[in-house]
């Protein structure tokens, strides 16, 4: 619970209007992994991009809100 507290406001930075769903889907990695992710902005963006691609596959979100 910790990590999502430091994690969600740097991916609320990253997609604002998608950072709760991002956050939890990311508190599903091991927890190395999860402070890799707090440690590395650039690993964080690419999970980002990763879930937002995710998220878009399924067609969770629209196109237009990660643009």
């Amino acid at each position: 619970m910790m990590i999502g507290e430091r994690l969600y406001p740097q991916v609320a930075e990253l997609q604002p209007e998608l950072a709760g769903k991002i956050t939890g889907m990311l508190l599903e990695m091991d927890n190395a992994e999860l402070l890799m992710l707090l440690e590395s902005s650039e690993a964080l963006v690419s999970k980002v991009d990763e879930a937002i691609a995710v998220l878009k596959q399924h067609n969770v979100i629209p196109e237009a809100i990660a643009a």
